[in-house]
C-alpha cells in the first residue's frame, strides 16, 4: 500500500473548500474551469473572493488544484476517463456542483459542514486489492478503536500517521498494524534521542517506498486536516483521537471496511453524498443515546423528549442540538484557558507581524498557513481578549468566524459585520483586523469599519471604541479613522473612537499586560484613549508617529510598574 490521500497538498483546509464552492456556485464560470483559461479563471475568482492569496503563481495551478480537491470529494463531477468503463454522460456533467456539493453549500452550521465532509470521506474511493476499495477515514476510525481494545488511548501521533496509518488499509488487519505501532512507542520510549529517532524512522520509510521523507509528513498534515473536517477525530497534541461522543457512531462506521462495488457506483455515491448509519432511526438513537450520556458530564440537559423522537431526521436533528450545546461547553472552558496560554497568543501575532509560516513556542512549533492567515489573525485577536477574561458576552458571540472541534478557525468573519465584539461591563471594544497593507487599505476597510462601529454605537447604551489592527497602517486609512465621522440615515452625526494599532503595537501592550500581571481592559481603553486625544492636533503620518511613541511610552510604564 502507498500513501493514500484524504485530499490535496494544495488545499491542505478542508473545510476553506465550501467557500470556494460557494464561489463557484454563484459565478458565471460553472462547468467552464478547464485547460489553461479555465484553471485562470478559477483561480482569479477564489482571489478576487478573498478565499486563497494568489501571490506568485506562474503556473497557474491554483484553480486546478482547487477544482481537484472538490471534485475528490465529490462536491463536482469528475472528469471520466476512458479506462474507467463508462461515459461523462452516465454521471454527471463536468464540473458541475453534485447533489453533495449543493448540501454544503447549504450547510450553515459547523455540525452540518462537518456532516457533508463524512458522507463525502466514508466513500470507499481508495482502492487497495483488485475489486476491493475501502474508505481511509473508516479505516482510521478502525485503528483507533483497535487501540482501545488495548487499553490504551485511542489517538495516534503524527508520526505514527505519518509511518503506520496512512500507509496501511484493511487487508493488513487492524491487529496487525496495531501490533506494529505498540512495538514502534517502545522503541521510541526507550531512545535516546527522541528527535534522532524519529529522522532515522523517516528515513527508513523514504528508502522502502522510493518516496521522500518530507512526503509522509506533508500527506500526513493533510490527512489529519481532512479527518478532523468530519468532526470524527480531534486534535491530540499534532496527531489525531476519536472524539468521545462520537464513538457509537465510530463503532457503526467500521463495522465493513470494505467495498466491491463498481467504479461507477462508488463515484455515484460519492458525488450524491454517501449513506451513514444515523440516516438509520434505530442506529440514529443509539448514538444519540451515547451523545446523551457524554452531555451530562458537561450538566446539560435535552429540550425534548427522546421517546417522542420516532424517524432518523428528528432524532439527528436532536443530535445536532446536543451536538452544539456541547461545543458551547467545550468553548467556555477554552475560553477560560486561555489567560494561561497568553504567550502562545503572542508568539502567533509575532508569527504574524513577521509575515512567516512557522516559529518556535518553547518546545513546540506553531504554524499559520500562508493562505489562512487573515483567518488566523481574527483568531489570535479573538483568543487574546478572551486571555483579559473580563467579557460579558459569550465567547461565541464575541466571534462572527465559525471554529472546528479544536477551536481552530474555520474561514474569516463574513461581511456585513464586525470581526470581533468584545462586550465589558462599561464600554463595547469592536475590534477589526486585515493584512492588507497598501492605499487599497483605505478603500477596503476605511468605511466598513466606520459603519461597523457606528451602528453598534447606536444598539448599545455604553461607550463604544473601534480598535483596528494591521501589520502595516497606511495613511489614508488613519486620516479617515482620525476624523471619524458618520452620519446616521437620518443626518445625526456620530463621532467614532477609531484607533489604529499595528499588529506590532498591540503586541506589545498584549505581552506587557499580561507580564505585570495587570490584564485589565480598562489598560487597554486608557491607551485608546490617549491615543485619540492627538487626534485634532495632527494629520495623519503624524499621528501615526504619536501612537508608536505612545505606545512605546505606555508599555514602558507598565513594565517598570
Amino acid at each position: 500500500m502507498g500513501i493514500w490521500q484524504l485530499g490535496n497538498t494544495s488545499v491542505r483546509s478542508a473545510l476553506r473548500i465550501r467557500d470556494g464552492l460557494v464561489a463557484y456556485s454563484q459565478s458565471s464560470i460553472q462547468g467552464d474551469i478547464r485547460g489553461a483559461e479555465g484553471d485562470i479563471r478559477f483561480r482569479n475568482l477564489l482571489g478576487e473572493c478573498g478565499i486563497v492569496s494568489l501571490g506568485e503563481d506562474e503556473t497557474k495551478s491554483v484553480g486546478r488544484k482547487w477544482r481537484s480537491a472538490m471534485e475528490k470529494l465529490g462536491f463536482l463531477y469528475p472528469e471520466v476517463q476512458k479506462n474507467m468503463g463508462f461515459s461523462q454522460k452516465d454521471l454527471g456533467p463536468l464540473d458541475a456542483i453534485t447533489p453533495a456539493g449543493w448540501n454544503l453549500i447549504k450547510a450553515e452550521t459547523v455540525p452540518t459542514i462537518q456532516e457533508c465532509f463524512l458522507r463525502a470521506m466514508v466513500s470507499p474511493m481508495e482502492v487497495c486489492s483488485p475489486g476491493q476499495s475501502f474508505s481511509p477515514l473508516c479505516w482510521t476510525l478502525a485503528l483507533l478503536l483497535e487501540l482501545e481494545k488495548h487499553k490504551t488511548e485511542p489517538s495516534v501521533t503524527f508520526i505514527e500517521m505519518a509511518i503506520y496509518v496512512q500507509t496501511s488499509a484493511p487487508n493488513e488487519l487492524a491487529e496487525h498494524v496495531i501490533s506494529e505501532l505498540l512495538d514502534f512507542r517502545k522503541r521510541r520510549n526507550q531512545a535516546d534521542s527522541k528527535r534522532l529517532f524519529d529522522k532515522n524512522i523517516y528515513a527508513e520509510a523514504a528508502r522502502r517506498t522510493g518516496n521522500q521523507a518530507s512526503t509522509f509528513r506533508d500527506y500526513a498534515d493533510m490527512n489529519i486536516r481532512y479527518l478532523k473536517a468530519t468532526g470524527m477525530v480531534q486534535a491530540c497534541g499534532k496527531g489525531i483521537s476519536l472524539v468521545p461522543e462520537k464513538h457509537a457512531l465510530a463503532i457503526a462506521l467500521t463495522k465493513n471496511l470494505f467495498s466491491k462495488e463498481p467504479l461507477l457506483n462508488r463515484y455515484k455515491i460519492l458525488c450524491k453524498g454517501a449513506d451513514l448509519p444515523t440516516d438509520n432511526a434505530s442506529v440514529a438513537r443509539q448514538v444519540l443515546d451515547d451523545l446523551l450520556t457524554q452531555a451530562k458530564q458537561f450538566n446539560i440537559s435535552c429540550s425534548f423528549n427522546v421517546c417522542r423522537l420516532n424517524t432518523s431526521a428528528e432524532i439527528n436533528q436532536a443530535r445536532y442540538e446536543i451536538e452544539d450545546l456541547i461545543a458551547g461547553k467545550k468553548e467556555e472552558e477554552y475560553a477560560c484557558n486561555q489567560a494561561a496560554q497568553w504567550k502562545e497568543i503572542a508568539d502567533y501575532m509575532d508569527l504574524i507581524a513577521s509575515r512567516k509560516t512557522y516559529a518556535k513556542h518553547g518546545d513546540t512549533e506553531i504554524s499559520v498557513p500562508k493562505a489562512e492567515a487573515p483567518a488566523y489573525l481574527e483568531w489570535t485577536l479573538w483568543r487574546a481578549f478572551l486571555a483579559i477574561d473580563s467579557m460579558v458576552n459569550n465567547p461565541s458571540t464575541a466571534r462572527r468566524f465559525k471554529i472546528d472541534q479544536d477551536f481552530m478557525p474555520v474561514g474569516t468573519a463574513p461581511g456585513n459585520g464586525p470581526d470581533l465584539i468584545a462586550e465589558f461591563a462599561d464600554y463595547v471594544i469592536v475590534v477589526e483586523v486585515t493584512l492588507s497593507e497598501s492605499s487599497r487599505q483605505e478603500a477596503m476597510e476605511g468605511e466598513p469599519v466606520r459603519r461597523h462601529v457606528a451602528d453598534l454605537m447606536q444598539q448599545y447604551n455604553i461607550p463604544v471604541y473601534g480598535l483596528f489592527i494591521a501589520n502595516r497602517i497606511d495613511s489614508n486609512t488613519a486620516e479617515t479613522f482620525r476624523i471619524g465621522v458618520w452620519y446616521t440615515n437620518e443626518d445625526i452625526k456620530l463621532n467614532l473612537q477609531i484607533i489604529p494599532f499595528t499588529l506590532k503595537q498591540f503586541s506589545s501592550l498584549f505581552k506587557s499586560i499580561f507580564a505585570s500581571g495587570k490584564a485589565e481592559p480598562q489598560t487597554i481603553v486608557n491607551l485608546m484613549l490617549k491615543c485619540a486625544s492627538f487626534r485634532d492636533d495632527c494629520e495623519a503620518p503624524l499621528w501615526k508617529q504619536r501612537i508608536e511613541d505612545t505606545v512605546t511610552k505606555y508599555t514602558d510604564g507598565i513594565n517598570k510598574r
